[in-house]
């Protein structure tokens, strides 16, 4: 697969594009007024304790208290501890490699030891260190985890763990035992690491000088505790482009571009530390065209916005955004013939299947997904397109779990949310429809207007006003063979001047009584 990182930086605003095999696979956005939080570490206090949900609340200095579900607390806060000893820690393998507080698993979590949550000794006003790893979403503030873990180029440190985690990607059995025997030995007892894919084949001086530097980090955290009070920032975590050339850049990355002189040199220097032959795949971009137009990423965004995504079989999928879940749903586009229904069924499920994989990916989306493909009748069908979707998302670095179709068609999917979808941190709701989507119709503004025009027949003796409206809906108002405007000035028997003004939105209108040159709308909307 030939992979390729892209990165546009602005002044305020900086964009990572993750191009595979020529297409757009994953877009990273960074703002002024959106940093990334994820892996952050603070000392906080515990605002509440809501037994009752399994949760409490911390007060990390934020506008929104940060969420602490129990699960999500480590042994040093439950009442009754059993901790290995020192020297013989845990091992345990993961589905990956990537830092629980940047990039998740996989598929599956790691599997450790949990205490009932009921367990769980916190109470209001203790002071505890937890990590983000789950950005504000909506109206949701920031999720924390007391298991703080530090990650590195090759190793994830993880505090008062004592597990060592070995990625199940590295495949031979002989290098995960090496790698082992060589972490263990330079860790100190309170501990635990995860050891990631690209340490595999690394020697033990590139391994210990990471261990080393996750060490020094901790101790600087510790530090920084004792001569803090509650809230208090401890530890701030790359910011999205050091990250992803932290967590992304691999081995089979062939090209690195950057639009920045000084994100150039802060990234060369970076790859001369951890990887210095493939310091030549990074290039800067010093052409008067955008970064992103010329290696036709823009155009791939702008598509990534819109709620109809076309496949080349001439199907087409739509992607709705509710509260509760994503939904996304698989239409054919054209009509095939009884004795061919099956069979292109299939062929488009399996190919939205692969599409929409990729815009899961790139428009990050989490949560609750429900997609309704095409109708099928054949069970091996059914079978085979789950198996395409499990095949696809194993490329997502998310946790993610599948389920196979139910009796409607529909899959079921949740996957992991870290942050707010791509979308919605490039967008804002529209001031019109206010994030509905859709505006009133001309028709029922006008009935409005009329019914804005009997009450004030009831309540005034006034004849003259001015009606202001948006230019399209004066357009409507003043076509066709009898105006609408003559119509409502004949029915109410009042003399109507419709003015247009296109700073009013479409479906929105003000009334102007001319005797006494004042706006009265309000008073007869209701």
């Amino acid at each position: 697969m030939h992979k390729e990182i892209i990165i546009n930086a602005s002044d305020n605003l900086q964009r990572i594009a993750i191009v595979e095999d020529d297409r757009l696979a994953e877009l990273f956005v960074e703002s002024e007024e959106k940093e990334r939080m994820v892996g952050d570490v603070y000392l906080g206090t515990v605002a509440k304790v809501m037994p009752g949900i399994q949760a409490c609340f911390i007060d990390i200095g934020l506008t929104q208290d940060a969420f602490l579900h129990y699960s999500d607390v480590s042994d040093n806060f439950r009442e009754t501890r059993s901790f290995p000893q020192e020297d013989k820690r845990e091992t345990i393998v993961v589905e990956d490699d990537d830092s629980p507080s940047d990039q998740p698993e996989e598929s599956k979590p790691m599997k450790r030891r949990r205490r009932p949550p009921s367990h769980v000794n916190l109470t209001r006003g203790q002071e505890v260190v937890v990590q983000i790893f789950k950005e504000p979403v909506g109206s949701k503030g920031v999720r924390v985890t007391t298991e703080v873990a530090l990650p590195g180029r090759f190793i994830v440190l993880m505090p008062y763990e004592h597990i060592v985690g070995v990625s199940r990607k590295i495949q031979s059995f002989k290098e995960k035992r090496r790698l082992r025997r060589i972490v263990r030995s330079m860790l100190p007892g309170r501990f635990g690491v995860i050891i990631r894919t690209v340490a595999e084949g690394k020697s033990d001086a590139v391994l210990r000088a990471d261990i080393d530097s996750l060490l020094q980090t901790w101790r600087d955290i510790e530090r920084t505790m004792k001569k803090s009070h509650a809230p208090a920032l401890l530890y701030k975590d790359m910011n999205a482009t050091s990250s992803a050339i932290r967590d992304l850049f691999s081995e089979d990355v062939s090209r690195v571009a950057v639009d920045s002189r000084k994100m150039y040199r802060e990234i060369r220097t970076y790859l001369n530390l951890v990887a210095p032959h493939k310091v030549d795949v990074l290039e800067y971009h010093g052409e008067k065209v955008p970064i992103f137009d010329k290696y036709d990423i823009e155009k791939q965004i702008q598509q990534s916005m819109s709620r109809k995504v076309w496949l080349k079989s001439g199907g087409y999928l739509i992607i709705e955004h509710t509260e509760a879940m994503k939904v996304i749903d698989v239409n054919s586009g054209r009509y095939a013939a009884k004795r061919e229904q099956e069979l292109n069924s299939l062929r488009t499920n399996l190919e939205a299947a692969r599409e929409i994989c990729r815009q899961i990916r790139l428009r990050d989306l989490g949560g609750i997904l429900v997609i309704d493909f095409i109708d099928m009748d054949s069970e091996e069908n059914k079978r085979k397109l789950y198996e395409e979707m499990r095949r696809e998302m194993r490329r997502d670095r998310a946790k993610f779990t599948i389920l196979p179709l139910t009796d409607f068609g529909l899959m079921q999917i949740t996957r992991q949310r870290e942050r707010e979808s791509v979308q919605m941190s490039v967008s804002e709701n529209c001031p019109t429809c206010n994030g509905f989507g859709r505006v009133m119709s001309k028709v029922a503004l006008l009935t409005q207007i009329e019914r804005w025009l009997r009450r004030f027949r009831v309540g005034s003796r006034e004849l003259r006003l001015s009606i202001i409206v948006h230019p399209a809906m004066l357009e409507f108002l003043e076509g066709g063979v009898v105006p609408y405007s003559a119509r409502l000035m004949l029915k109410y028997f009042v003399r109507l001047t419709f003015i247009a003004d296109s700073t009013l939105a479409v479906d929105e209108f003000r009334v102007v009584s001319k005797r006494r040159d004042k706006e009265i709308t309000r008073e007869f909307l209701s």
